[in-house]
């Protein structure tokens, strides 16, 4: 296997490496979960940024991710690296000791960036972003996406990622990063060049193409925490466009209705436009459809009325804007500092043969929504086997997600899984890893599909010792 060349080692007087020990039937034994085995106190001193344990000042703010329901994951320390040798030592000094996890805007749906008892490598330090003449853009992997868009847009320039504008670009990235401009310029991970990784064993690589094809390939599809911890992308990017944003709110009991006319509608609309569904569950539901045109509004105007009247159901409401590209990034960017929910996904490979019983499971759940994200277009220019991201084909993703509180996550938990048997039994299956669920049934060949082998394969390649392991992790099954 083709391997990068090594930036920069762990500084000197960092520790070996730990190899993580196995039991006699080769899987890992229980050693990573002892605190006591690592030199924090010599980590702190080679670290250019900063280390936090649980008694010090600002722990228990850094140690915290966007969902509250996962403030009980108590990690040992947070190392707040500030270069790519930072992390390096932080992988030397803990790897195989205590479970490692990279931060970058801690969105994980279900808290795997604060590993219990374990180190959180923090990257939001990382997280300068610049573009430059040749139209590329330059990004620190603790950016999150508001970052990423202002210095893009002030560029002139476009890079399509995800909408909520606290999301790390790395995690927005590694999973493959679907968006509201997908249809016409691709995924994220299409967009990457290069990137910077440290590796299981403490080395600094460049990742590209031609220097480590086999971790160029995987990083671009193959999920956040696996393989190697990315500390800097780049991204080449197309011309900013005028964009169009718009809502469609349909009465309530037309889900069946609008569900269908969308499917036809979307499948039929010129790769300049992408709209997604939004399904309330009630008695009834209720739907509403908002999407980015890329285009003058009055271009866009007779695509939504070839909508309406496919659907034969009059909008509620219906609001149009023209916006440049950055303003029209932060339209969909309506999110809280801190949100609780629970969410899972499902992939639609073609549209669904039965809206009606779409319908029927979110008849009576108030409470949880159904979002439906359409691909197509630039999306399926790239085979499959070009990058990890392994729903190329698909018709589009669906995410199931519902507000909780701790008192009511165990049972919105198993609303949810309700929800997502209901579209299985439909033969709605498969699921998008940046969507991360511990009970999506399969979840390995969900997440990963025809690309499972390959990245298991990666992954035994370029970390056999098991540092970046967690529970839903390419080691496991």
């Amino acid at each position: 296997m083709a391997r990068g060349p090594v930036f920069h080692a762990p500084r000197a007087g960092s520790p070996a490496p730990a190899h993580a020990a196995t039991s006699s039937d080769g899987a890992p034994a229980d050693r990573r979960h002892d605190p006591a085995a690592v030199d924090w106190e010599g980590l702190r001193g080679r670290l250019e940024g900063t280390l936090l344990r649980p008694d010090d000042v600002g722990f228990d703010d850094a140690r915290k991710g966007f969902n509250p329901l996962h403030d009980d994951r108590v990690p040992a320390a947070v190392a707040q690296c500030a270069s790519a040798a930072d992390v390096a030592e932080a992988v030397v000094a803990a790897g195989g000791r205590v479970p490692l996890a990279a931060r970058s805007g801690g969105h994980s749906y279900v808290g795997y960036s604060a590993p219990p008892d374990g180190l959180v490598i923090d990257l939001r330090r990382m997280s300068h972003v610049a573009a430059a003449e040749d139209g590329s853009v330059s990004v620190g992997a603790g950016a999150p996406l508001r970052t990423v868009y202002s210095v893009v847009g002030q560029a002139d320039r476009c890079l399509p990622a995800g909408s909520c504008s606290t999301v790390g670009i790395a995690g927005v990235t590694l999973g493959g990063g679907i968006g509201v401009l997908q249809r016409k310029f691709g995924l994220t991970c299409d967009h990457l060049t290069a990137m910077e990784a440290v590796t299981a064993d403490g080395r600094v690589l460049t990742v590209t193409a031609s220097a480590t094809p086999d971790l160029f390939w995987a990083l671009r599809g193959g999920g956040g925490g696996n393989l190697a911890i990315v500390t800097h992308f780049t991204f080449a990017t197309d011309p900013a466009p005028a964009l169009t944003v718009f809502v469609l709110t349909f009465p309530a009991g037309r889900v069946t209705e609008i569900l269908t006319a969308w499917q036809s509608w979307i499948a039929a609309a010129p790769r300049d436009m992408w709209a997604n569904l939004r399904i309330s569950g009630g008695s009834p539901p209720t739907c509403r459809i908002a999407g980015c045109f890329v285009g003058p509004s009055t271009a866009c105007h007779p695509l939504l009325d070839d909508l309406v009247l496919r659907a034969g159901v009059v909008p509620t409401g219906r609001t149009v804007q023209d916006r440049d590209y950055f303003s029209g990034m932060r339209f969909f960017a309506g999110k809280p500092l801190r949100e609780s929910f629970v969410a899972s996904s499902r992939i639609l490979t073609t549209p669904t043969s039965d809206p009606q019983a779409v319908t029927n499971l979110f008849t009576g759940r108030t409470g949880i929504t159904l979002i439906v994200d359409p691909l197509g277009g630039a999306v399926a220019d790239t085979v499959t086997a070009q990058t990890a991201f392994p729903h190329r084909e698909a018709f589009a993703t669906a995410q199931i997600y519902a507000s909780a509180t701790p008192a009511s996550e165990a049972d919105v938990t198993h609303k949810v899984a309700d929800v997502v048997a209901g579209l299985g039994a439909l033969g709605i299956g498969g699921g998008y890893v940046n969507y991360i669920d511990p009970d999506l049934p399969d979840w390995p060949a969900a997440y990963y599909g025809p690309n499972l082998r390959r990245l298991r394969s990666i992954a035994q390649d370029y970390d056999p010792d098991r540092v970046f392991d967690f529970p839903q992790s390419l080691h496991h099954t």
